[in-house]
C-alpha cells in the first residue's frame, strides 16, 4: 500500500504553547480534505484541539473525556475509577469506543482521552489502563488516520503502541527550552521504540533559522511556521487557522508532504 493510500498514524508533541495543537489541526484538516477517515485525538490534558479544529462550542460542551466517564471505566475494567491496589481487567474492552464517545464535525471525528491525576505518570489504576488501551487500539487497529495531540511527556505510551505510530513530531519554538524539551521527548520516544520522530519548528522570525538548523541537528526537521499575527488572533477568537490563513494551510501541505516521503 502506497504511503498516500496508508491510514497514517501521527503523534504531536512538544511543550505548552508551542503550537503543537495548531499544527494537529492543520493536519487532520488537510488528512480529511484527501477524503481520509480522521480520527482526532486529544491527549493533552489543556484539551483544545477541537477548538482548533473549529468545532461548534456546543459539539464540545458534551463532550466528555474518557477519564472521566465512570461508568465506561467501571463496566470496562471492573473497578471504580480512582481505585488503587483493586483487581481490575488489564485488557479492558475498548473497540467501540471511538466510535461512540466522539463528536463529529467536517469529515472529522474527535475523542478526548483526558489525564490521569491520581498518583502521577504510570499510575496503576484503572483510568490509565483504559486510556492505554484505548490508545493502542487506535493506534494499532483502527482503518482511519489518527492525529494525536499530545502533552510533552508520553504518558499514555507504551511499547506496543509506540510501534505502531508512523510519525512521532515535536513541536519547538526558537529558544533554548523548547530545544532542549524536544531534545528530551525525542530521545525518550526513541527509548520506547518509535523510529522515526522529526521535529517542526513554529514562530520562526526571519534570519533565526540558520540558528535553529544549528541547535536542532540531532532530529529531522519537517518545516517551518512563522510567528504570524494570524495564529494568535485564531487562538483568541476560537477559530480555525485552517480557515482563516492559507498561508498556513500551505505551509502544513508541504510539512505532510515531507512527512509523506520520509514514510515512503
Amino acid at each position: 500500500m502506497s504511503v498516500t493510500n496508508k491510514r497514517l498514524k501521527i503523534a504531536v508533541s512538544g511543550k505548552g504553547g508551542v503550537g503543537k495543537t495548531t499544527l494537529a489541526s492543520l493536519l487532520c484538516h488537510l488528512y480529511a480534505q484527501d477524503g481520509q477517515h480522521v480520527l482526532a485525538v486529544d491527549a493533552d490534558p489543556d484539551a483544545n484541539l477541537g477548538t482548533a479544529l473549529g468545532f461548534p462550542p456546543e459539539l464540545l460542551a458534551n463532550l466528555s473525556p474518557i477519564s472521566k466517564e465512570a461508568k465506561l471505566i467501571r463496566e470496562r475494567t471492573g473497578a471504580e475509577p480512582g481505585s488503587i491496589g483493586a483487581m481490575f481487567s488489564i485488557n479492558p474492552y475498548v473497540d467501540d469506543i471511538p466510535d461512540t464517545y466522539v463528536a463529529r464535525h467536517n469529515g472529522i471525528k474527535l475523542l478526548r482521552m483526558g489525564s490521569v491525576t491520581l498518583g502521577g505518570s504510570g499510575c496503576a489504576c484503572p483510568e490509565s489502563t483504559l486510556l492505554r488501551s484505548l490508545l493502542e487500539h487506535m493506534v494499532l487497529e483502527r482503518n482511519e488516520t489518527v492525529i494525536v495531540d499530545m502533552e510533552a511527556g508520553l504518558e499514555h505510551f507504551g511499547r506496543g503502541t509506540a510501534r505502531g505510530v508512523d510519525a512521532f513530531i515535536v513541536v519547538v519554538e526558537p529558544g533554548k527550552r523548547s530545544f532542549e524539551t524536544a531534545h528530551a521527548v525525542a530521545k525518550l520516544a526513541q527509548d520506547i521504540g518509535v523510529s522515526q520522530v522529526y521535529a517542526v519548528i513554529n514562530k520562526v522570525h526571519p534570519g533565526q533559522i540558520e540558528n535553529i538548523q544549528r541547535e536542532m541537528n540531532f532530529i529531522p526537521i519537517l518545516g517551518y511556521l512563522p510567528y504570524d499575527a494570524m495564529a494568535v488572533q485564531a487562538d483568541l477568537t476560537g477559530q480555525s487557522l485552517f480557515d482563516l490563513s492559507q498561508k498556513f494551510v500551505d505551509l502544513a501541505k508541504e510539512i505532510k508532504i515531507q512527512i509523506e516521503a520520509l514514510l515512503g
